[in-house]
C-alpha cells in the first residue's frame, strides 16, 4: 500500500472514530448494532447479554458498562435503566442508546468523571422492554394520530400493567403487621405475566440492583412510588391520592434530581400539566396497579422511579438532538445518586459473607437485604440513623451512625452466632429418682 493510500486509511479510520453522533431513530435490528458497535468501540469495560425474548423471538439486549464486566465487584453498586416499556413511547430508546455512545467516547478520552463513574458503579442499560410494540409503532410513523398503537406488546398487553401486584399486601401489612420488604410472589406468578415481563422479574432477581430509572413518553415529570393508592383512582379523578412510601423524602430528592439537571422538567408546566418541582407521586398523579415501580421496591433491593420525558410519544427525528441535550447531564446525575447512603459487608466471625442479612433503618419502615457477596447499599438522605443487621442464627448487631451528602458511609457488620438455647430441665419428686436431673420431655418410670 502506498504512503498516501495508508495516510488516507488511517484518516477514515480516525474519522470513522470521531464521528459525530448521529440523531435518528433505531429500528430493532439498528438498536442490536449500535449496541455492539459501543461493545466493540469499548471492549474491556461493556458487555452485551440478553435477559430473554419478546413475544415475537426478539432479544431483550442489555448493555452493561463496568470495569470489569460480567463481575460483581463487592461494595460497588449495580444501577439499570429500563427504556420504551410501552413501544410507542420512544425518546427513552433513543436517549439510552445515546447515553451508551456518551459513556463509551468520555470514557476513551479521558473524562474523569465518566471514569469514576463506570470504575466504581456497574450499570445495566435496557433500552426496550417492547421490541415487538416498537416495530408496530414505528411503521405508522411519528406523524400518525393513533396515539396507542405500539404501546402493548404482541399479545395486546400493557407491561406497566403486568407485574405481580404487591402493594395490597403491602397496605395490609402496614396496618395489620408483616414484611416491609422482599414480598414473596404468588406460586402461580409466572403464568400471570408476559414474556418480557416475566424476563425482567428473573432479571431484577438476578442483580442486587439499587437505583434504577424507567422511562417513559406523553408528559415530562420525574414520578416516584407508589403508583398505587389505597383507594383505586382513575387518572383525572380525584388527583390527591398521595401515597407515600416509608423512604418518601429519599424519593422526592432522587427524582428533584433529575428534574433540576434535566433542561426544563424543573419548571413544572409541561404539556398542558403542572406539577411542582416536575416531580409527583405517582398515585397522586393517577393511581397505576400492576406497575414495575412499585414492583422493584416491594420485592427488591432496587429503589426505581419513572421518568416521563416527552409530550410527544415519538417525536420527530429533528427534535432527538434537543431532547438528548436537555436530558444528558440528568441521566448522568441519577447514575451518580447510587453512591450516598452507607454501605458495607455483612460477615461472619470467621469473616464468611453473610448473604440476605436483613438491613434495618429505626424510623424507616423499609428493610433491604445484603447480596450474594455479603455486600450491602442502602440509601440513605443526610443524618443520623440507628442500623441493625440481622442474620438467622446470629445476634443482630446494632450501630449508630451519621450519613453526609457526599459518597456512602462504609459500616461493616459482623455478626456473632447466637448461642444454643440448653434444654429445660426439672426435678422429678417422688419418684425413686431424687436429686436426679432428667430433660423435660423424659418421664421416669415408676414401679
Amino acid at each position: 500500500m502506498s504512503g498516501l493510500l495508508l495516510v488516507s486509511f488511517h484518516l477514515l479510520l480516525l474519522f470513522k472514530l470521531v464521528a459525530p453522533v448521529t440523531f435518528r431513530h433505531h429500528r430493532y435490528d439498528d438498536l442490536v448494532r449500535t449496541l455492539y458497535k459501543v461493545h466493540n468501540e469499548c471492549p474491556y469495560i461493556t458487555r452485551v447479554y440478553s435477559i430473554g425474548r419478546s413475544v415475537k423471538g426478539r432479544h431483550l439486549y442489555v448493555l452493561e458498562f463496568s470495569d470489569y464486566p460480567g463481575i460483581h465487584e463487592p461494595l460497588e453498586p449495580e444501577v439499570k435503566y429500563v427504556g420504551n416499556m410501552h413501544g410507542n413511547e420512544v425518546l427513552g430508546r433513543e436517549l439510552l442508546l445515546q447515553l451508551a455512545e456518551f459513556l463509551c467516547e468520555e470514557f476513551r478520552n479521558g473524562n474523569q468523571r465518566i471514569v469514576r463513574l463506570v470504575e466504581g458503579t456497574r450499570v445495566h442499560i435496557l433500552p426496550s422492554m417492547n421490541p415487538d410494540g416498537y416495530e408496530v409503532a414505528v411503521a405508522q410513523g411519528a406523524d400518525s394520530s393513533g396515539y396507542l398503537v405500539g404501546r402493548n406488546n404482541a399479545n395486546g398487553v400493557d407491561l406497566n400493567r403486568n407485574f405481580p401486584d404487591l402493594n395490597t399486601y403491602i397496605y395490609y401489612n402496614e396496618k395489620h403487621g408483616g414484611p416491609n420488604h422482599h414480598l414473596p410472589l404468588p406460586d402461580n406468578w409466572k403464568s400471570q405475566v408476559e414474556p418480557e415481563t416475566q424476563a425482567v422479574i428473573h432479571w431484577i432477581r438476578s442483580f442486587n440492583f439499587v437505583l434504577s430509572a424507567n422511562l417513559h413518553g406523553g408528559a415530562v415529570v420525574a414520578n416516584y412510588p407508589y403508583d398505587k393508592s389505597l383507594e383505586h383512582r382513575v387518572r383525572g379523578f380525584r388527583r390527591t391520592a398521595n401515597s407515600p412510601t416509608p423512604d418518601d423524602k429519599l424519593f422526592q430528592k432522587l427524582a428533584k434530581i433529575y428534574s433540576y439537571a434535566h433542561g426544563w422538567m424543573h419548571q413544572g408546566w409541561n404539556c398542558g400539566d403542572y406539577f411542582p418541582d416536575g416531580i409527583t407521586n405517582g398515585a397522586s398523579w393517577y393511581s397505576l396497579s400492576k406497575g414495575m415501580q412499585d414492583f422493584n421496591y416491594l420485592h427488591t433491593n432496587c429503589f426505581e422511579i419513572t421518568l416521563e420525558l416527552s409530550c410527544n410519544k415519538f417525536p420527530r427525528q429533528e427534535e432527538l438532538q434537543r431532547e438528548w441535550l436537555g436530558n444528558r447531564e440528568a441521566l448522568i446525575q441519577f447514575l451518580e445518586q447510587v453512591h450516598q447512603g452507607i454501605k458495607g459487608m455483612v460477615l461472619d466471625e470467621n469473616h464468611n459473607n453473610l448473604a440476605e442479612a436483613v438491613i434495618s433503618v429505626s424510623g424507616i419502615n423499609h428493610d433491604i437485604t445484603s447480596g450474594d457477596h455479603g455486600d450491602y447499599f442502602r440509601l440513605l438522605l443526610p443524618g443520623t440513623y440507628t442500623v441493625t443487621a440481622t442474620a438467622p442464627g446470629f445476634e443482630p448487631e446494632t450501630v449508630t451512625v451519621t450519613v453526609g451528602p457526599g459518597e456512602p458511609k462504609l459500616v461493616n457488620f459482623h455478626l456473632k452466632r447466637s448461642m444454643p438455647q440448653a434444654t429445660p430441665t426439672r426435678r422429678v419428686p417422688n419418684s425413686g429418682h431424687e436429686g436426679r436431673v432428667l430433660p423435660k420431655k423424659v418421664q421416669p418410670r415408676v414401679s
